[in-house]
């Protein structure tokens, strides 16, 4: 979860990102978050709980509000608002202002939820994005900060993943590299132990670790997201810790996980 520390940490992080590839590469950065343990939290307190299936969220109407109100509200005006007071020119947006197009997941048999299909509600699968809309912003200086909550072309809110956002999104623009942000900070042989940190993989060692239980947790759909875009052209995948984002694109391998093809 996202406190007010760790969001300070990412928005300072980012800046030094931002401003090295101003003076090297030129490089645009597009920065999408999610809100998954935070929108747990304020469902708790509001007396809804939460229902997962196989690890997904099962998003109702009285959920998806939530979301609205955590991932497109709450945590896209504090993530903002550090990124300005670190000096970077941030843009707070959300999928629905038609940069994410989707439609409502249909329906299926997902892995940890039995034989018959499971109707996750008012949940999404990208169908495409605005990428005019996000280079004229960046051409003009800005940084696209993207809540990841999509809408159908009949205007129905969706909640979606950001990792499935994100990965399909640097596949679709091109992106050199996609860096995800995670508590842990990057793979590791041993969740408790930051000595057991794998400094880089291949995508066939990755698929191996997962196969022998050596990767276990969370960690098996953020490398499992992480294969599409590598496949898709995407150099690399950097998994990082909050304040490891510049470090990792300086020094690929330094910090985190680097993910090669």
């Amino acid at each position: 979860m996202l406190g007010a520390p760790a969001i300070g940490a990412v928005a300072s992080d980012l800046s030094r990102a931002v401003q090295h590839a101003r003076a090297g590469s030129g490089a645009h950065f597009i920065v999408v978050h999610g809100g998954g343990p935070q929108a747990t939290a304020l469902s708790q307190r509001l007396g809804l709980e939460p229902r997962l299936v196989g690890g997904r969220r099962i998003t109702d109407a009285a959920t998806l509000d939530v979301i609205k109100m955590v991932v497109a509200g709450q945590l896209n005006v504090d993530l903002v608002a550090a990124l300005r007071a670190a000096g970077v020119a941030a843009v707070g947006l959300h999928g629905a202002s038609g940069l994410v197009r989707a439609h409502r997941r249909p329906p299926r048999v997902v892995s940890g939820g039995g034989p018959d299909p499971i109707d996750f509600g008012s949940v999404g699968d990208v169908d495409g994005f605005d990428l005019a809309l996000l280079a004229a912003l960046e051409n003009a200086g800005y940084l696209p900060v993207i809540a990841c909550v999509g809408a159908s072309p009949r205007g129905e809110v969706l909640n979606i993943n950001a990792d499935v956002v994100a990965s399909q999104l640097a596949a679709a623009a091109g992106a050199s590299a996609l860096v995800a942000v995670t508590g842990v900070g990057g793979v590791r042989r041993d969740a408790a132990d930051p000595a057991t940190r794998l400094p880089r993989m291949t995508v066939a060692e990755a698929r191996a670790a997962i196969a022998d239980g050596a990767v276990r947790g969370g960690m098996i759909p953020k490398l499992e997201e992480a294969f599409a875009p590598l496949a898709a052209g995407v150099g690399a995948v950097h998994i990082v810790g909050a304040g490891e984002i510049a470090d990792s694109l300086a020094m690929p391998g330094s910090v985190g996980t680097l993910l090669l093809p």
